[in-house]
């Protein structure tokens, strides 16, 4: 009966400590505490904590003085709609949530755990970065954090969101996770504070400048999602489980949907402009398209002239890659490379379908993008495309030139299927640069050149610009009209989706690790 008590009385004085800190510290700052955090997060009363009663173990400093249970960490496993995840949750008002030999091995041994059951994992992150005090011995266990977030990658969804500081050493574990979310007005990621930078650089620059969310969301493309605070992180992190599956082993979750399958869009001729160079907004076609209100935008303010995220299709969950002509004419560039690239090895590694809504005239020209490395970054698409065993299915909507074409639509990439409405082009390039290539001689002479370049030019577009063309090649596997879209993709999609990754194994892989992609 003593050692019950005894035990009471630690779990009373840990909510205690919680509850005096409330006050002090996180409601102050607009920020939730760590366990209200997880309470939000898994349904009511499913979480059961592992490592309550850890603490420091460390005598320099004075820290046996600081200690306290859970070391400024909690962790432990619950449910999300039913479905298990493990989760840890950093207390910020333990000692700055700094990570230290017990609070770096409690994490750990979550996301081991989470590979063993075949569970999500999540990080709800407030960390100011290593505890200075303990040494090597806090970064040791980081180490053994990052080789976990590591090993669990492609096993297991691990997604990581970020609520406060987030510096140092805590910010490579959600690096190696497959999502961050980032809360606006408190949350930061920083490998070195102003205060360093400005030591070694002479740069003078605020904390929220050098690595808030706004920076991380929409410059470095290092966070997928940008939320208001704690509350909207928790609802998008239980929204963006609803898609995935638990492990590589599943297959996602089917919802039902009140969204008829055979729904026609007719009102995809008013949105898509028949000339390819006007420009539209393709997030209004895939609103059209995929199950009403079923799409979960990725990455959504970084790399804006592709769009990729999640939806469904009669329920089912697909990953899409989309065009946006409304930014560099939907053209791929670094980033846009990136994006695509590691969206694409998400979806793969996951088992979830990917379709790609094709209006492209190309990767984007110029001295930067060259220099920059383009042909580099351009590689991880075909990479991540020609390695991935999932349902693919192409539409070409308008355009599909040279080698984004062959990124984004060639069967012989391992593309599936190819769809194509009847006004779509796919060549090497368009027709008005084909015939200034092709035809130069002939118009050389100006006066003549201007007579015959548009008859040329029509002759070029009739001859190739025609997805018929391609189907008489058997590049192109069903032409539609565009108010066929939804009904011919949920055609082709559930048709496929019994596909197994050894269908496109025409090499055997028997004595092959893995392949090196290019980064």
């Amino acid at each position: 009966m003593a050692r019950i008590s005894w035990m009471d009385a630690l779990k009373d004085k840990a909510k205690n400590l919680v509850s005096e800190r409330v006050q002090e510290s996180q409601h102050a700052q607009g920020k939730l505490t760590a366990q209200e955090r997880i309470d939000l997060l898994l349904d009511k009363g499913s979480f059961t904590e592992i490592g309550a009663f850890a603490t420091l173990q460390s005598h320099e400093y004075d820290l046996q003085k600081k200690k306290e249970e859970r070391d400024g960490v909690i962790t432990g496993f619950g449910r999300i709609d039913g479905r298990q995840v493990f989760v840890y949750s950093q207390d910020f008002t333990f000692m700055g949530a700094s990570m230290g030999e017990m609070h770096t091995r409690k994490i750990a041994h979550v996301i081991e755990l989470a590979m063993k059951t075949g569970s999500p994992v999540i990080g709800l992150l407030d960390s100011g970065g290593a505890r200075i005090q303990e040494g090597i011995d806090g970064l040791d266990g980081g180490g053994e954090i990052f080789k976990k977030n590591t090993l669990a990658s492609g096993m297991v969804p691990q997604i990581s969101a970020v609520m406060g500081p987030c510096a140092g050493i805590a910010v490579y574990s959600p690096a190696l996770t497959d999502f961050i979310i980032m809360t606006q007005a408190t949350a930061t990621m920083l490998i070195t504070g102003p205060n360093v930078v400005k030591s070694v650089t002479g740069e003078t620059i605020s904390m929220r400048d050098l690595g808030g969310a706004e920076v991380h969301n929409r410059v470095s493309g290092v966070a997928h999602f940008l939320t208001v605070d704690d509350k909207h992180a928790v609802e998008l992190i239980r929204n963006l489980i609803s898609y995935l599956p638990l492990n590589n082993l599943e297959d996602p979750p089917i919802v039902s949907t009140n969204d008829p399958y055979n729904r026609l869009n007719s009102s995809l001729e008013e949105i898509v402009p028949d000339k390819s160079t006007v420009v539209y907004n393709v997030k209004a076609v895939l609103q059209e398209v995929l199950d009403r209100g079923s799409i979960l935008e990725v990455h959504e303010h970084w790399a804006a002239n592709v769009v990729v995220g999640f939806g469904r299709l009669n329920g089912h969950a697909i990953g899409f890659v989309a065009n946006q002509p409304m930014v560099l004419a939907g053209s791929i560039d670094i980033d846009a490379s990136d994006k695509i690239a590691r969206f694409v090895n998400f979806c793969d590694a996951f088992n979830i379908p990917i379709i790609n809504f094709v209006d492209v005239s190309g990767f984007l020209p110029g001295s930067n993008q060259e220099h920059g490395g383009i042909i580099r970054h351009g590689a991880k698409v075909l990479f991540a495309y020609s390695q991935a065993t999932v349902p693919k299915i192409s539409l070409v909507m308008r355009k599909a030139y040279g080698g984004a074409y062959i990124a984004l639509v060639s069967k012989d990439m391992g593309f599936d299927k190819v769809v194509a409405w009847p006004f779509a082009e796919i060549a090497v390039m368009g027709a008005e640069g084909a015939v200034s290539i092709v035809n130069r001689k002939q118009l050389k002479d100006a006066e003549q050149g201007s007579r015959i370049k548009q008859k040329l030019i029509d002759e070029y577009t009739e001859r190739f610009l025609n997805p018929y063309v391609a189907a008489a090649k058997n590049k192109v596997d069903i032409i539609i009209e565009p108010k066929e879209t939804r009904k011919t993709l949920i055609n082709l999609l559930e048709m496929l989706l019994p596909k197994r990754g050894d269908m496109d194994a025409k090499i055997p892989m028997k004595y092959k690790k893995h392949g090196s992609m290019p980064v």
